[in-house]
This record gives structure tokens, sequence and C-alpha cells, in this order.
């Protein structure tokens, strides 16, 4: 049976997709055909190579990874798919279905399911349902729609905490290295902290798991003879076992594998000693959340951290030649606006180049955070009320502090001390 995995984001170049990549190789460990379909931004694909691509590779089901801005470009392709062949079921996962409400299946007229669980064992279990010829019966950890409209939510699924359980994506050569400018690791999964505005934490059920430092190093060993230097280690926060990426970091030194990396974690997980070993091995660029540089609304965040902890953060990477990017967000809750002036200037202050990732966003109030849940409670006014149940309430809202028009006067600021026109890497 063929599975055809589809990512879409066209508002960047290509990038690996490597949560796909994750389910591919797992599926075809259990003997499934699997192909990942990347559309970027400098994707050439027109709807007649689509068209082709679906006739000559018959797919029976269809997976999309699911984002808020992109469930436009997902619900227009699914109804394309379903005209060329009726019968490929399709399911959405990834973080905007995770905690979609099941009602959002009477606007997602072509979606049979919606995941809920780890990938990898959801859609192993749909597809096993699809190929014995009862879609709609024995799998867990999604909601489905029936052939009569009817819908019904499944038991959860619990994923592995052994993350060595799933097969390597890039082992399993599953990507076409030719096309990659760089390698998106995962060396955990998951957060145990519980920030407000966060997704993370509560779709891990605020849980980490790991794979071991030896497969670590050997996909980084893998992926350097491909010819790929470049790695992305995706890892809310890869620090949390200080002495795990000690020891990952050591075997990249020990083999001379000379990889340039970039990497993201708390300010509150560095230290000197740390940050030193980090530039030897080749870590480039530290990004650290900052979210907002006004006390008073970071104490309210959950995120338990000051700004003197992210300065001195940022000096000791900038100390070791590292380079430093800021997440930040403006529109939070109770923040007014001279409290977002304070982070932009706390950035500039401390010599953060405003670019790439410190471009600030607006924030995003996605399902399954806690702030979505009791937006009410923030008071939130969202300005979006009929939207489709597919989409939460996004950037489309005002708070008591601050309306569009000042929402707006911060997004210029932003832009105004950009050094690259306020493009963001990662949303």
């Amino acid at each position: 049976m063929n599975i055809l995995l589809i990512e879409i984001n066209p508002f960047v170049q290509e990038t690996t997709p490597i949560s796909l990549g994750y389910i591919a190789s797992f599926l075809k460990s259990k003997g499934f055909c699997v192909k990942i379909l990347t559309i970027g931004q400098n994707t050439s694909l027109s709807s007649s190579a689509f068209q082709e691509l679906i006739s000559t590779f018959k797919p029976s089901l269809v997976g999309f990874s699911a984002y808020q801005r992109i469930m436009l470009y997902i619900t227009g392709l699914a109804k394309f798919i379903k005209s060329i062949d009726n019968n490929i079921k399709i399911a959405i996962g990834g973080p905007q279905a995770t905690f979609m409400p099941s009602a959002a299946f009477a606007e997602l007229p072509d979606v049979d399911y919606i995941c809920r669980s780890p990938g990898e064992l959801t859609l192993l279990g749909i597809a096993r349902a699809i190929e014995n010829g009862t879609p709609f019966l024995n799998f867990s950890g999604a909601s489905y729609k029936d052939d009569n409209n009817a819908v019904f939510d499944t038991p959860e699924l619990e994923g592995y905490t052994d993350l060595d359980r799933y097969p390597s994506a890039y082992l399993s050569d599953v990507f076409d290295y030719s096309r990659m400018r760089e390698a998106i690791m995962l060396t955990s999964r998951g957060c145990p902290h519980h920030c407000i505005y966060c997704y993370t934490p509560n779709a891990f059920k605020h849980k980490i798991s790991f794979h071991s430092v030896e497969r670590v190093v050997e996909e980084i060993r893998w992926i350097r003879k491909k010819g790929v230097n470049r790695f992305w280690f995706a890892d809310p926060n890869i620090s949390y076992r200080p002495s795990r990426l000690i020891e990952i970091l050591d075997n990249i030194l020990k083999e001379s594998l000379e990889p340039e990396i970039w990497l993201q974690t708390r300010a509150d997980l560095v230290t000197p000693e740390l940050l030193k070993k980090m530039k030897r091995a080749g870590v480039r660029t530290i990004a650290f959340g900052l979210e907002s540089a006004s006390e008073r609304v970071l104490s309210r965040l959950g995120k338990n951290i000051t700004t003197e902890k992210v300065a001195d953060a940022i000096r000791l990477a900038q100390n070791h030649d590292i380079e430093v990017e800021l997440f930040t967000i403006y529109g939070l809750p109770y923040e007014t606006f001279e409290d977002a002036m304070k982070t932009l200037e706390f950035v500039k202050k401390n010599k953060v180049k405003i670019m790439g990732n410190t471009n600030s966003q607006q924030l995003q109030i996605y399902f399954g955070t806690h702030m979505a849940r009791h937006y009410e409670d923030y008071n939130i006014r969202p300005l979006n009320n009929n939207r489709p149940a597919y989409l939460s309430i996004g950037s489309h809202y005002e708070t008591d502090h601050m309306g569009r028009r000042e929402l707006h006067k911060i997004q210029q600021m932003w832009q105004a001390n950009s050094l690259d026109g306020g493009k963001r890497i990662v949303s």
C-alpha cells in the first residue's frame, strides 16, 4: 500500500521535513511504500504535475502536516486529491491538528482523520485499517469521519519513551541529500515547562523523551558523509540534560565531524564551560527564548526566568564568539505599548542583531495552549469569532492594553530596526 506525506510551507524555501521523515521511515519499516512531498517557496509544482503524481503513485492514504497558516492550502489540495480519486483517505496531523476540535470536520469535507497522538503510531494504525479494508475500525490516536459523515474520537496513543525505537529518517535515506541545505535534528521531544503561550508542553504532557547519544552521533556522522555540514537542532531545550549534551559534543570533537550548528535552549540551561565546548564542537548560533523584557509581563507567562538571566546568557555566548538569536513576542497578556518597547530596547542594548529569528512576531494563540483555553481570563478579545472551527484565534485579537493600532505600530518599530526587513526564519 502506498502512502503520500505532504509538508507545505510556501513562505520559506524547502526545509528538511524531519517529522514526516520519522513517520515515513517508521511506516516503511512496517512494510508500507511511502513518499514525501515538500512544497516550499522555491518548489516548482503545477496542478498537472501534482495530478500526475497522484495518478501514478496511487496513494491509498495522504497525510498533511497541519499548521494554522497553511490550512487553506491543505483544504484546497485535499479537495483536488479527492477529485482525482475519491477513495483516497486524507489525514491531517501536527501542531494544528492535535487539539483541533472535532467540530472542524463540518468544515473539512475532504479530511477523513484528524491525528491526535504521535504520528508514527497513529498513522500506522490508520494505514493498517485502510489496508485491511476497514478504514474506520481498530485504530486509536485520531478522530475520524466515516462514510456517513458521523464523527468519532478514538482513545489516545502513548508514544515511545525510548526514541531510538523509531527508525532514523537519515539512516534510512528517506531524504534527498542533494536538495538538503541543512539537516534538522531532533535528539529529544517534549518540554517539561508550563509556558502559557506554548503548545509543546501540553502536546507531550510536560515530559521529555530522548534519543541515545550513540544514535545522535551516528546520524551526524552519516549526514556529514552525505556532504551536508549545516545542522539545525530543533529540540526545545537541548541542554535540559547538560551531561548528555556534553557527551554528544565530545563525540563530535573526538571524530572531527566539524558541523556548523544552530541550536536553541533556555537561558538558564547554559554555563561558561558548556558554551566553550559548544563553540569548539561547531555551534555557530544559539537561540534563547526571551518573549518579553518587561519583568511584570514575563513573570506572568509561566516561563520562570528573568531578564537578568537572559542577559547573562547572551553575554556568555557572545564572549565565546557564538551568535545569539532571541525569540520575542509582542501582544502578550498584560503588556502595554511601553512594555513592548522595553523588549526592543533590551535586544538592542544587548547587541543582538535584529534579523532572522530575532525579528519579533505577534503572539499567536494556538490550539492546545493554556492561553487558548482561557483567553477570556487574560482579557483577550478575538476579532475573528466567525472563523472556521479548524482555525484558532491566531493573531486576530486585541487586549485590554493594546488594540490593532498599537500592535501594528510595534510591528513597524521592529521592522524599522531590522537588518533584513523583518524576515523571520522560524515561525
